[in-house]
């Protein structure tokens, strides 16, 4: 079986780290675990800082506009709070999954690939890369987007999307280059959050401000019935984009033992801190401006200028630290692929292939979003296709793989109601991602200046 990491049964388990602040090949008691990144080694209260700031990323300026304008307040709430929870859940199931029998999985491929074999390992691995790949995208047109909005507020006609794109790019391979792994972003965490309650709190400001203001606010769903059924399964897609990337276990691979409560610690974090501002963004910036709020929020705000400027540099310098995160399995498997695990990350002829890697991976991501910069439409499919699937379906396969035989019959049927409906979901929001791909295809423009 083409498993990553896991040793023979007359190997001697190893957890093998090759960042300059680890000792190299030092051992534990797992099951031979191999990477260039770092295992056990990191707090369960780190861990629930990083996800509480990357998932407060400059991303939730978009999810007004992606999640309520298609569904109203209604719906809108009910499905924040339902698929929030739902998402949850199937996170704090899949960290259970994290150690099967004394043998601890680092890597979401690994799992799948030890319980259901080879074509597994490959599909997980394919989905987790098709979604990673698309959210890196992302913030690199988020990033660009930030810079852009501040430079319309001193010129008139500001430069083209595309040069504040190549920006980004490059600031996020300078980052990715000198701080490698997510734990060696310990030391950065303190000041993504003072950045991330700092944006929150003046968007917050803003909106509250232009809400008062605003006595013409249309909270109307327009168009079709049918086209309102497809934009409804969009917006469920951004709701579990914006709760979830579908990187659990390698995220709590960096935790130390017990890694199973530490990372539903984490979670606790995520889901109860953590979405109190990701919620609290989209439901008042649907509130301020109704129908009518844009793509991205700050090209609504009403001033002043100074805050506008403040607000999308903020964003801009956060993003730098939150697409690390969501890039980090990548990076890993590049990382563990072509560097020297029994020298330092930064010595030698690692440095050289650490440099190439990076430059590799920014290179063809921030070509391909300045060729293609629109975000919304995208953001719905990689939560459709491959994020559902991740999120809610493989983990209660897992679960019946490995615990089925031995659980009440109900159990079992409430993990096979699980495959089977969110596999329906699956085909549901990918249909309608897809139709409104197709619905805007004449819109899209290489380069375009969007």
């Amino acid at each position: 079986m083409e498993v990553e990491g896991i040793a023979s049964n007359n190997s001697k388990p190893s957890n093998l780290s090759i960042e300059q602040d680890q000792d190299k090949g030092t051992q534990n008691e797992d099951c031979g675990l191999t990477s260039a990144h770092t295992i056990d080694h990191d707090s369960w209260q780190q861990v629930g800082l990083l996800l509480v700031t990357s998932y407060n990323c400059g991303w939730i300026l978009t999810f007004s506009n992606l999640i309520l304008v298609p569904l109203g307040w209604k719906w809108g709430i009910i499905c924040l709070i339902v698929v929030g929870l739902y998402v949850a859940y199937a996170n704090w199931l899949l960290a259970s999954f994290h150690v099967i029998d004394g043998q601890r999985f680092i890597r979401y491929r690994d799992l799948m690939g030890f319980v259901y074999g080879k074509n597994m390992y490959r599909i997980t691995w394919t989905f987790q890369c098709s979604t990673l790949l698309l959210v890196n995208m992302g913030f690199i047109l988020l990033g660009g987007k930030a810079l852009k909005e501040i430079n319309s507020e001193f010129h008139d006609s500001p430069l083209r999307l595309q040069y504040y794109i190549v920006i980004t790019g490059a600031l996020y391979f300078l980052f990715s280059f000198f701080i490698p792994t997510i734990s060696a972003m310990r030391n950065w965490l303190g000041a993504s959050a003072v950045l991330t309650l700092s944006y929150i709190i003046m968007v917050l400001i803003v909106l509250v401000k232009d809400g008062k203001s605003n006595s013409n606010k249309d909270f109307h769903i327009s168009g079709s019935e049918g086209s309102k059924v497809f934009n409804a399964f969009g917006a469920i897609s951004a709701v579990i984009v914006c709760n979830t990337g579908g990187l659990l276990l390698e995220i709590q691979s960096t935790l130390r033992k017990p890694p199973v409560k530490n990372m539903r610690k984490a979670l606790y974090s995520q889901f109860t801190m953590g979405v109190m501002f990701y919620y609290g963004v989209t439901i008042v910036g649907y509130w301020a401006y109704g129908s009518m709020v844009s793509a991205y929020l700050p090209q609504n705000f009403s001033g002043p200028r100074w805050i506008n400027v403040l607000i999308n540099a903020i964003v801009f310098l956060q993003s730098i630290t939150s697409q690390h995160v969501f890039a980090a399995p990548i990076h890993e498997a590049l990382d563990t692929r072509f560097l020297d695990v029994n020298k330092g990350m930064h010595s030698g002829k690692n440095l050289k292939n650490l440099f190439l890697l990076r430059v590799l991976f920014f290179l063809g991501n921030t070509l391909v979003t300045a060729a293609f910069p629109f975000m919304g439409d995208f953001v719905n499919l990689l939560g459709s296709f491959s994020l559902v699937p991740l999120t809610f379906t493989f983990p209660s396969m897992v679960f019946i793989k490995v615990k089925g035989k031995k659980t009440r019959t109900a159990k079992k049927a409430w993990h096979w109601f699980n495959i089977v409906f969110s596999s329906l979901l699956t085909v549901a929001t990918t249909i309608s991602a897809v139709r409104l791909i197709v619905d805007n295809i004449q819109k899209y423009q290489f380069f375009a200046d969007a």
